[in-house]
């Protein structure tokens, strides 16, 4: 995903329609060294909330709007959070501290949920949730390009475009392209928007996304897709099995119960099963 090293560190409180979220602290008892507080088992780093890391701007996954943190990660962790009595806040974060758990490891946040890929070298870091989201690459190009596919680029002697430290960007660069790298999604559209690039490469709900816009639908399309087998996970502190059961219970009610879909709908577009309910990984 990505990598904004330097920018400043805000803290944001998460809104989005999951409603009825309480602020705590009856129930919570005071944890031992440390601060922060114990609640129906799990440690929170701060009594009352659920400290969650994110990089900004990651539509539908995470964005800021009017001031206020929303997207489909951001309402799945408020599931988390309601479950556990709490109310979520939101700490935007370069990205490669997601990577190494940095953030995690000296308690600024509790977990981690930003369009994050499950690697097996980011497990040596971080504890994964199961997976939640099933995730390809697209290709994304201006209608008046030439470029009709990803091997186009290379032949027709096209700039590709990517964001930083993303899976997306590892995956061209492993099939030989050497691709101008952006330092957020935002960032990534800009360029093509300017012509800085021909094309760009980044995970297709992010572009499901872009297109909505008229303005943007009007003068780009999809021309690849690109199935790399990347599944989406949240992530916590090594060794925390508690938070990590309780992603993975909130999860797992909400694919029975219908919000997981309903929530699927209203952030990333048409339902797919096959999408939604990843094996593990």
């Amino acid at each position: 995903m990505k990598t904004l090293l330097g920018r400043r560190t805000r803290l944001l409180a998460a809104t989005t329609a999951t409603t009825g979220l309480v602020l705590v602290v009856a129930g919570c008892s005071s944890s031992s060294g440390g601060g922060g507080a114990t609640v129906k088992g799990v440690h929170v780093v701060k009594a009352g909330q659920l400290t969650t890391c994110t990089h900004l701007p990651y539509p539908p996954f995470q964005s800021e709007v009017n001031g206020k943190v929303q997207g489909f990660d951001v309402s799945l962790i408020d599931l988390v959070a309601k479950n556990l009595g709490v109310k979520q806040q939101i700490v935007d974060t370069p990205f490669e501290n997601f990577k190494t758990g940095a953030f995690l490891n000296s308690g600024k946040c509790d977990l981690a949920a930003a369009g994050m890929t499950i690697t097996a070298e980011r497990k040596k870091n971080v504890d994964f949730s199961d997976p939640y989201f099933e995730a390809t690459q697209a290709v994304l190009v201006a209608k008046n390009s030439g470029v009709n596919s990803l091997a186009d680029v290379k032949a027709k002697g096209k700039k590709l475009g990517a964001q930083a430290q993303t899976t997306g960007e590892d995956y061209v660069k492993s099939k030989g392209y050497d691709p101008i790298s952006f330092e957020s999604s935002d960032a990534v559209l800009n360029g093509l928007r300017t012509g800085q690039v021909q094309a760009v490469v980044i995970d297709y709900p992010v572009v499901q996304g872009w297109l909505k816009d008229k303005a943007t639908a009007d003068r780009f399309k999809v021309v690849d897709n690109l199935k790399t087998g990347e599944q989406y996970g949240f992530t916590v502190k090594k060794g925390n099995a508690a938070l990590r059961e309780a992603i993975d219970k909130a999860l797992k009610d909400a694919k029975a119960d219908g919000t997981y879909k309903k929530l699927y709908e209203q952030w990333i577009g048409p339902y797919s099963a096959s999408v939604a309910s990843p094996a593990a990984s």
